[in-house]
């Protein structure tokens, strides 16, 4: 008899790991922490396969991170509409960001480990 089948085994595998970092002044960063959340990372979320957000406070500014996976470059391409390292800036970026990044990390997923997520 074979074993029952999760209902996560025929989703796609995370191929993918897209990672994007700003940087704004500590004094904003709960402000900025609120609105990356709900006009870029709600959206993310709809898109790729998961997403993490992570966050530095640091003497005088914050740094976030955002990590999506993705099940492919092509996956990945379709959201940023055809160019994988293509930015997406939030329309008050310029207001928060002590600097536009002007790339992303993409990454492939060759091991993981244990639960994450």
């Amino acid at each position: 008899m074979a074993a029952p089948q999760s209902p996560d085994e025929h989703k796609p595998k995370p191929a993918i790991a897209r990672i994007w970092r700003g940087r704004v002044k500590r004094e904003r960063a709960d402000e900025y922490e609120k609105y990356n959340f709900e006009a870029g990372i709600q959206p993310l979320i709809q898109k790729a396969l998961g997403v993490q957000c992570l966050r530095e406070d640091r003497e005088t500014e914050t740094e976030f991170i955002t990590i999506s996976y993705w099940e492919s470059v092509e996956a990945m391409s379709r959201f940023t509409g055809g160019e994988p390292t293509r930015i997406h800036h939030l329309p008050r970026d310029p207001e928060f960001l002590i600097e536009l990044p002007t790339s992303v990390q993409i990454l492939r997923i060759y091991q993981s480990h244990g639960r994450i997520g």
